[in-house]
């Protein structure tokens, strides 16, 4: 990851960007995974990430370079806005 910081809530575990986002239920998680899943599209960078009811798990890394890089560090930028914060 170089010079690269982790964003706020985010951390860096085993070369990747990792966090758990915790919503008030299912359909609030959901309704996130979404709306990431059309940002995730537009950059052309996909999230590794799983739901259970009301938490979503990501992990952030570039699969091409094998490391985090300044587009994760975009995707993750753009979930927690997403997020609220």
């Amino acid at each position: 990851m170089s010079d690269l910081a982790p964003p706020d809530g985010w951390d860096l575990r085993a070369g990747r960007l990792h966090r758990v986002f915790e919503f008030p239920d299912f359909a609030a998680a959901f309704g996130f995974m979404a709306s990431v899943a059309i940002v995730a599209q537009e950059l052309d960078h996909h999230p590794n990430w799983s739901n259970v009811y009301s938490t979503v798990e990501v992990e952030l890394w570039s699969h091409d370079v094998g490391a985090v890089t300044d587009r994760d560090v975009r995707l993750a930028t753009r979930m927690n806005e997403l997020a609220g914060g």
